[in-house]
């Protein structure tokens, strides 16, 4: 199993929940059945009155989670093109349910998101009561790269972010790092890689019997206080007045060709996020635009039900294939993607990733 749970003692009968993903190797990607054990440990606990918090990491120095394992899943793709894979539409609306499960969870739930938390990783961090991340953290949603979209909530806090930085994150794939995630509410502290155990030993001696909150927050605050000196400088709400006027147009064509016009800027982050552009996947530019419009107003799983429908279309589609056959299966980093130009993608076409994918009720209707 590549999820390792455990429960640590603490005074009084209480104890703490440590769940670890544990696939080092792949950067603990998301298989189906680590996020099958996930919801189904994260259930048990919630319903357990001895489980005062839990923990949510990552195994190893490099990643908490860089994403869902998708390959599996494209090659089913590819073996019936135009279908939706068994496979697909178990895998999402599990992952989307854990997904809601985290970010409704009834006790307080701690993220550890260091090094690398991409993708499916930012879907498990952002519904965390308590998001920390560490100097080597490095968040981001790589959609663009392969075809998909930015999922697992990514409609929902993208589109919460200020003025045009979701829409430049989503269209971008750019790296966040620790002071940018909590410059834009995407965490909610900042510790050190070493401090991880620290924490633990913490949380063990609390009494959650009396004022858990205010003892978990003189923890948090005492811990943040020794590693505030090692934040990291900013890179995107310094950049947010141009970035707002750069993308301050009336529509994802203009804003794609605002964003590769920054190809040979002297600042050089926003000359790397032209060139992901440049390699980028076109018609994912106008799922971002358009599921970032959509979402504003929407509940949290009103959120997952329009990202389930755009999932579920993404694996009909032949982009989403297509990328995670030239980045991460063949790895040629050349993909031909069906529809090139941004400018003459068929209206019909985008609109379609919207529509259910399924017969009767929509299969996340209880969230």
């Amino acid at each position: 199993m590549n999820v390792h749970f455990e429960e640590l003692i603490a005074p009084h009968g209480a104890r703490i929940g440590v769940a670890t993903l544990n696939a080092e190797k792949s950067l603990n990607a998301l298989s189906l059945p680590m996020v099958e054990a996930l919801d189904a440990h994260l259930k048990r606990w919630a319903e357990d009155p001895a489980i005062a918090c839990v923990l949510l990491r990552g195994a190893g120095p490099k990643a908490f989670c860089a994403g869902g394992d998708v390959v599996q899943l494209v090659q089913q793709c590819r073996e019936a093109p135009g279908t939706v894979p068994e496979l697909a539409k178990r895998f999402f609306a599990d992952e989307y349910r854990l997904d809601h499960r985290i970010h409704t969870y009834p006790k307080p739930l701690i993220c550890w998101a260091h090094g690398h938390v991409l993708g499916g990783g930012m879907g498990l961090m952002q519904g965390a009561g308590i998001r920390i991340v560490t100097p080597s953290s490095r968040l981001g949603m790589p959609e663009v790269n392969i075809g998909l979209f930015p999922d697992v909530g990514g409609s929902w806090f993208l589109a919460r972010l200020p003025g045009r930085l979701g829409l430049f994150l989503g269209l971008t794939a750019s790296p966040i790092n620790a002071r940018d995630a909590l410059d834009l509410n995407l965490a909610d502290r900042f510790l050190l890689d070493e401090q991880q155990d620290a924490l633990l030993d913490g949380l063990v001696q609390i009494n959650w019997q009396e004022q858990p909150q205010a003892q978990l927050l003189s923890l948090l605050q005492a811990l943040e206080h020794e590693a505030r000196s090692q934040l990291p400088e900013a890179q995107w709400l310094p950049r947010r007045a141009r970035l707002d006027a750069l993308l301050d147009v009336p529509d994802l064509p203009s804003a794609w060709h605002a964003l590769l016009s920054l190809r040979e800027d002297d600042d050089g982050l926003l000359a790397r996020a032209a060139k992901t552009v440049a390699g980028g996947c076109p018609l994912t530019g106008h799922l971002v635009w358009e599921q970032i419009r959509r979402a504003r107003h929407l509940s949290l799983g009103e959120v997952f039900r329009l990202e389930y429908a755009m999932a579920l279309n993404c694996c009909r589609h032949p982009e989403f294939p297509e990328g995670v056959r030239a980045r991460l299966i063949d790895k040629d980093h050349q993909p031909r993607w069906h529809w090139p130009d941004v400018a003459h993608i068929p209206p019909a076409a985008i609109e379609a990733h919207f529509h259910p994918a399924w017969d009767g009720t929509h299969p996340l209707a209880d969230l």
